[in-house]
Formats: C-alpha cells, structure tokens, sequence
C-alpha cells in the first residue's frame, strides 16, 4: 500500500500498468493476501486515518518498509490525496471552541503492476 509521498519513487526502468479502482475492489484485493503478504509504504498518521477509517480497508498489524523497487508482476495499491482549498468556509463551535473549515480532502485508488524489468 503505498501513497502521495512514496509513489513516484516507484516508477524506475521497467513498465507499469496502472488503473484506478473503486475503494470497494481496493478492499477486495487487498483481503486477497495474507497480512504477512502486504507491506505498508507509508508511515502518515492522515493516511492511516483515510485507509483505515473512512475507506474501511481492514486494520491489521502490517509490515512497514521503505521500498524503491517494485518487482515484475507485484501489486500496489497507491492511495492518492488530494487536497483542495475550501469554496465555502463555515464556522462551527465545538467543545465552546471556534472551528473554521479551511480544505476538503478527497481520495483516489489506483491499482499499479510492473509489468517489465527495465534494460
């Protein structure tokens, strides 16, 4: 599982195929594997959250590790993030505080597989 931050460092020599995927088949392909089988790229407390709480990708105790390769026929799955500004700026009031919203946060999935190893 990878994100924004750790993505593009992936695509070294070789050929990828990518495709986006609904959070439904990203949940399905990763309860495919063992936990064992899956490694986290990532190490965002945000992301986590996304995955974890709002996606409803299963909470287990994965692996983390920094990757720069991806191996020929290796599934990923990259959570993109992407952040804009807020059109509309309400203000709430929480626990007698004052809460101004300043951005949404929308996500994506894309299913990655390298295809070939690079010359």
């Amino acid at each position: 599982m990878l994100d924004n931050s750790n993505a593009n460092i992936l695509f070294n020599e070789g050929e990828y195929k990518c495709t986006t995927m609904t959070f439904e088949e990203a949940r399905e392909i990763i309860g495919m594997y063992d936990k064992d089988e899956i490694i986290v790229c990532f190490n965002h407390p945000d992301t986590y959250d996304i995955i974890f709480n709002y996606i409803g990708v299963p909470k287990k105790d994965y692996t983390y590790k920094h990757i720069r390769n991806m191996r020929v026929n290796q599934d990923g799955i990259i959570f993109k993030i992407y952040i804009t500004p807020s059109e509309t700026q309400p203000i709430i009031h929480v626990d007698g505080v004052e809460a101004k919203k300043i951005q949404n946060v929308y996500v994506y999935c894309m299913h990655i597989v390298r295809t070939k190893k690079g010359v």
